[in-house]
């Protein structure tokens, strides 16, 4: 299964939800789970933010290889399950095609839709909640695919 986590630039929440949900797979010996990330007005080959690379250090993840790309059709119709951080997101992968695939991150595992928060411009306390809101949203979408048999260990 490849997920695809979705947000504006691809430089802060998604970057940090594809770290998360990577470590949480190799942790969990999910090897039949691949993680990708984009954003809807991404800027190629921009890396992560200064933020999301400090915050995401502190837990062990390593986002120094990441460049951002922008969301299109290819690579909506390569995941098999689409995550974005707020409304304009999802709308944007349904008109790629995501339509049955694409959701609310915070409203996959359960009912409590919801934007993830922007750590954009913010201090390191700021991505440090940001990061810690991705991993509970994150651990229980993980929880959710192991349930239902879409992900397992190798």
């Amino acid at each position: 299964m490849h997920l695809l986590f979705v947000c504006t630039g691809n430089t802060c929440r998604s970057p940090m939800a594809e770290g998360i949900a990577r470590a949480m797979a190799n942790k969990r010996g999910l090897a039949n789970l691949s993680v990708g990330s984009a954003g809807i007005n991404a800027l190629p080959g921009s890396t992560a933010s200064d933020g999301a690379l400090l915050v995401a250090m502190e837990h062990g993840i390593e986002l120094s290889n990441h460049r951002s790309r922008v969301l299109d059709e290819d690579l909506v119709a390569g995941a098999d399950l689409i995550l974005t951080m707020g409304t304009q997101h999802l709308t944007r992968a349904n008109e790629l095609g995501a339509r049955g695939r694409a959701w609310l991150l915070s409203g996959y595992a359960g009912d409590h839709a919801r934007p993830i928060s922007d750590p954009f411009g913010g201090d390191l306390e700021v991505y440090r909640g940001t990061f810690d809101e991705l991993s509970e949203e994150i651990g229980q979408i993980i929880d959710k695919l192991v349930q239902q048999g879409k992900v397992g260990s190798s």
